[in-house]
This record gives C-alpha cells, sequence and structure tokens, in this order.
C-alpha cells in the first residue's frame, strides 16, 4: 500500500511541486502575490511555499525560491508593490538659489574673519608704502591752512605745536593711516563684496567689478572735491571770523588734523548715495518711481545737511555743497533705473542720451572758448572761477 508522502508526490505533476486545483491561489501571477505579501523592507527576500512540507516541500521550495527587490518608496499597506507618484519639485525656487551658498553661522564667522584679515593686510602694505611719502604727504594736506592764512594777510603762515608728541602722531602715525584708507580702498571694498556675494544669487554677483570700481572711484573723488573745495572754502571762512574781531589765528597742528580728517571721510561716504541707492533697488527696498515721486524731501534734506556742515552762512557755499549732493541722489536713481530695466529684459536708449550730452558739452567748450580767447577771460582756483 502506498505511504501518504507517495500519495501526495503522485498527486503532483512529475517535476513540480504543484498544488492541487482546489488550493490553489485565485491570483494568476504568483510573483506579484509575493511581492504584495512580503514586508517592505528595501532589501531582497525569499520566498517559501507554506503548502510544501518534508523532502518534497524542501525541493519545491528550492525550487520555487525567487528573489525580488522592493522599491524603497513602495507602500507598506499596498499590493503589487506600487509606488507612490514623487513629490514636485519646486523648480523656480532651484533656479532662483542656483549658485547660492550656503553656511552655517560659524561658517559666517570663518568668513567674517577672514575678510576683515585680508582687509587689515590690504590696508598694512598700503601704510608701509605712505611712510615713504610721509613729509611730502603733510605738505599737501597743510597747503589749505597755509593759502587760507596768507590770504588773510599773516606774513608767516605756518601751523602751532603745542606738545611734542603732536608732529610724530600725525606725520607718522595718522597721516600715513588716512592715506591707506584712500589708497585700499579698492580693496577694502572687494573684500566687502567678497564677504556679501555667498548671500547673493548667482546672476547677481556679477556686479563685482562695478560695484568696486564705482564705490572706490566715488570715495576717492570725494576726498578730492572735499580737499579742493569743501575744506579750503570752509577753513577760509572760519579763520577770516577771527581776523575780523582782531584776533591772531593760531592753528593746532592737532585740531587742523582733526577737522581735515572729518572733511575727508565724511565728504567721500557722502559721495557714496548712488551705491547706496542702487543696492537699495537691488534689495527691493526702493524704486526709482518712488524716489522721483519723493525727490523733493530728498532735496530738503540735503539743503538742511548742506547747511548744517557748510561753515559759512552765504548760499554760494552751500549750493557748493548741496548742488553735487543732489547730482549724485539723482545720479543714484539713474543707475537704479538701469537696473529696472535690465530685470525687464528692456534697454536704455543710450545713443539719443549720449548725443544730447554730447551736444550739451560741446555748446559749454564754444562759450568758454569766447569768453578766453575774445573776452580775456581766465581759470582760477577761486570762486568765480573764471575771470578777467
Amino acid at each position: 500500500m502506498a505511504s501518504p508522502e507517495d500519495q501526495k508526490g503522485a498527486a503532483a505533476p512529475p517535476g513540480e511541486g504543484a498544488l492541487p486545483d482546489e488550493t490553489k491561489p485565485e491570483s494568476s501571477t504568483p510573483a506579484e502575490d509575493q511581492v504584495g505579501n512580503a514586508p517592505v523592507t528595501g532589501e531582497s527576500y525569499t520566498y517559501v511555499d507554506p503548502y510544501t512540507s518534508g523532502d518534497i516541500g524542501a525541493s519545491a521550495q528550492s525550487s520555487s525560491s525567487s528573489t525580488a527587490v522592493v522599491p524603497a518608496t513602495a507602500s507598506a499597506g499596498g499590493s503589487g508593490g506600487s509606488t507612490p507618484p514623487p513629490p514636485p519639485s519646486d523648480s523656480d525656487g532651484d533656479d532662483q538659489e542656483d549658485g547660492m551658498l550656503r553656511m552655517s553661522f560659524m561658517e559666517h564667522l570663518e568668513e567674517l574673519r577672514s575678510r576683515i584679515l585680508r582687509t587689515l593686510g590690504g590696508v598694512a602694505v598700503a601704510f608701509v608704502i605712505s611712510l615713504t611719502f610721509c613729509n611730502d604727504l603733510w605738505k599737501i594736506v597743510s597747503t589749505p591752512a597755509v593759502d587760507a592764512l596768507r590770504s588773510l594777510g599773516l606774513h608767516d603762515p605756518k601751523l602751532t605745536l603745542i606738545t611734542p608728541m603732536e608732529a610724530f602722531n600725525i606725520v607718522w602715525v595718522k597721516l600715513p593711516i588716512l592715506t591707506a584708507i584712500f589708497i585700499a580702498s579698492p580693496w577694502i571694498l572687494y573684500q566687502v563684496w567678497g564677504f556679501i556675494a555667498p548671500g547673493l544669487y548667482k546672476k547677481e554677483r556679477r556686479w563685482a567689478a562695478p560695484f568696486v570700481i564705482c564705490s572706490a572711484g566715488l570715495f576717492i573723488a570725494g576726498g578730492l572735491f572735499g580737499y579742493f573745495v569743501a575744506f579750503r572754502y570752509g577753513l577760509t571762512f572760519l579763520l577770516s571770523l577771527a581776523v575780523m574781531n582782531n584776533v591772531t589765528p593760531m592753528v593746532s597742528m592737532t585740531e587742523y588734523f582733526d577737522l581735515f580728517v572729518n572733511v575727508m571721510l565724511g565728504i567721500g561716504l557722502i559721495f557714496e548715495m548712488p551705491v547706496l541707492i542702487f543696492f537699495l533697488t537691488l534689495l527691493h527696498l526702493a524704486s526709482p518711481r518712488f524716489l522721483i515721486s519723493h525727490s523733493r524731501y530728498a532735496i530738503l534734506g540735503i539743503v538742511i545737511l548742506a547747511a548744517i556742515v557748510t561753515p559759512t552762512p552765504d548760499v554760494f557755499n552751500l549750493m557748493l555743497f548741496a548742488v553735487p549732493m543732489c547730482a549724485l541722489f539723482y545720479l543714484g536713481i539713474f543707475a537704479g533705473y538701469i537696473l529696472v530695466l535690465h530685470r525687464e529684459n528692456r534697454k536704455f536708449p543710450w545713443r539719443p542720451v549720449l548725443k544730447w550730452i554730447g551736444l550739451i558739452l560741446l555748446a559749454l567748450a564754444v562759450v568758454v572758448y569766447f569768453l578766453v580767447a575774445r573776452y580775456g577771460y581766465h581759470f582760477v582756483w577761486h570762486r568765480p572761477f573764471l575771470i578777467r
């Protein structure tokens, strides 16, 4: 009589561990059932037929064993290992943040430390260069005082030394530092740009060269304006007040140099107004339309500031400060307008504008030529700058 194991083996087709028809699962795709019933681990697994046992079951297990890889994104309760659709990607944000560096707080501090050390290194190099020209630099700095005292009728116009250390501190320490700041201003501004550049978009970093050139040029131009125009006339007026009241002016070397530094650095920073307005427009904190519509308040503030800074009460010296500041204000608005046109993919009509500017300059040149050649006028370094 056949044993139960032989009967079971005879019931199945030869070479297969198939199940009877009445015990087969309803699914026609066993591979899908295997994947659907397997736990989701993201790793390979081995399917074991629970309906086989003994030696035959072992052979059936070895023949029907299969390995499948379930995607890690498969749903734990889903069937057939289906994966959900990928989350929507923020392509606009990726485009905007393209090239923007992400730094931690400590990395920002390390970057700030590095930029400060580089800035001090550049100023130190310029300071060493300035030390070789200290005497010549002091002659240049003291010239406005000597000219002002001479114009007031003093026969021996000189500055006064109060303490023995004044000459060393000013000529060999403070004056080279002031000169080094102006000489190294492009390097200083480049380090400032290098610190803020990681927080800008990639398309905005191309403003590095214009920022450094324009900022350094305006700062140096402000210093030259203060030396040749503002400081000279202001000092002459202040000293004339003493002479008019029977007082002999004795200008201290320290007091004179402190006033000189305040005027040079103050006017140099005021000349940075176009750069400030441009950055306000770049950061969407202001717009040319807004600044133009409120320009009357800006002009009023500029005139009040010029009245405070100008040591003279006359209208000429007041306008001497106010007109350049107003011109710088509108220059900043123009730079912001160019930026807005660039954002809107529009172009500024440079050709007709430059044409009109050239015609105006040509007309002024013709007028000055006739005044000099026909009527005997000539230029001087004081007002009204064109006399007969």
